[in-house]
């Protein structure tokens, strides 16, 4: 994978958990110490991510390095999830199977 694929998949995915979190480019450049420009930057891959600015990211977005650098959740990210679906009935429980089928074919 190229550089610049590396780049824009990891600003991707900055930007779609900024965009979970209801969090403006703003809101996110203050609590990691950056400008706007440079988050905007980041999130288009235009730019590199100083391991620093890399850490304050991950503790701003509430998520691990390993999920913004390779897509892969953590097991702390996912344990609310499983907390929800541990309290499901069975016919509650069939019916998000069957959603998880269709959404992941």
């Amino acid at each position: 994978m190229s550089k610049n694929n590396l780049l824009f998949e990891l600003g991707n995915r900055i930007y779609e958990r900024r965009k979970e979190l209801n969090m403006t480019q703003k809101e996110l450049a203050e609590a990691v110490e950056l400008s706007i420009q440079s988050i905007s930057s980041i999130e288009l891959g235009k730019k590199a991510v100083r391991p620093e600015n890399l850490v304050n990211i991950c503790r701003a977005l509430d998520v691990s390095a390993d999920y913004l650098l390779f897509g892969e959740r953590s097991e702390k990210q996912l344990e609310p999830v499983a907390e929800m679906i541990s309290r499901l009935g069975g016919d509650d429980l069939e019916l998000l199977k069957t959603i998880i089928k269709r959404m992941s074919t």
